[in-house]
């Protein structure tokens, strides 16, 4: 059983940073891709990043380039979320997932992740 376990969601003011992290039960090297979606109150779950584990290829939503990177660390099985310049809009549940799919190129379909964590609250005020 692969569990995902988030941590670093907490209460952030407008223009704040935070950094999401997700640990892995299984050795990461063994997902092909991890990453992070969102689901905002009343709101669709959203693709917000994702990274390939064998090349550190990374994709980012529209919404997110340029504030938020993903990067990974090989030796502690973890995938970070740094989120900068933080909005309202960026309220939302932050959840990590993992793919073993040896996808062509990183995706932002739902249903090629295999692996879900629980979720973090990430709460932006103004």
């Amino acid at each position: 059983q692969v569990q995902l376990v988030e941590s670093g969601g907490g209460l952030v003011q407008t223009g704040g940073s935070l950094r999401l992290s997700c640990a892995a039960s299984r050795r990461t090297f063994s997902f092909h891709t991890m990453g992070w979606y969102r689901q905002a109150p009343g709101k669709e779950r959203e693709f917000v990043a994702a990274i390939r584990w064998s090349s550190g290829s990374t994709r980012s939503a529209d919404s997110v380039k340029d504030r938020f990177t993903i990067s990974k660390d090989n030796a502690k099985n973890t995938v970070y979320l740094q989120m900068n310049s933080l909005k309202s809009t960026d309220t939302a549940v932050y959840y990590c997932v993992a793919s073993d799919r040896d996808m062509p190129e990183i995706t932002a379909i739902a249903g090629y992740y295999d692996y879900w964590g629980q979720g973090t609250q990430v709460t932006v005020s103004s």
